[in-house]
């Protein structure tokens, strides 16, 4: 049995390490959607934009159930704010 035990502690470490990677990137995945939430992509320079787009579009694949743990491992809430003006992306929402 001391090989299965060893085994057993070896799989222990490898899921430990391997939720300690999930948290990590739980926290990477919160801080940027935090960031591209607050973002203007009207102001971005050219350059930033496709970057920014990339950054959204692999949030975007997330899961809920992700995104929030990861928004919850940063302290972040994202609110889906509508400036001003912005009628076009209200009735787009379907919140006109």
């Amino acid at each position: 049995m001391p090989h299965r035990d060893q085994e057993i502690a070896l799989l222990r470490r490898e899921v430990e390490l391997l939720m300690g990677e999930r948290q990590a990137l739980l926290h990477v995945a919160g801080t940027a959607a935090a960031l591209i939430a607050c973002l203007d992509s009207r102001r971005l320079p050219v350059a930033a934009i496709e970057s920014a787009d990339l950054v959204a579009t692999s949030i975007n694949l997330l899961s809920e159930e992700t995104l929030q743990d990861a928004l919850d491992s940063v302290h972040a809430e994202i609110e889906e704010v509508y400036p001003r003006g912005d009628d076009e992306l209200r009735q787009a929402a379907g919140r006109a």
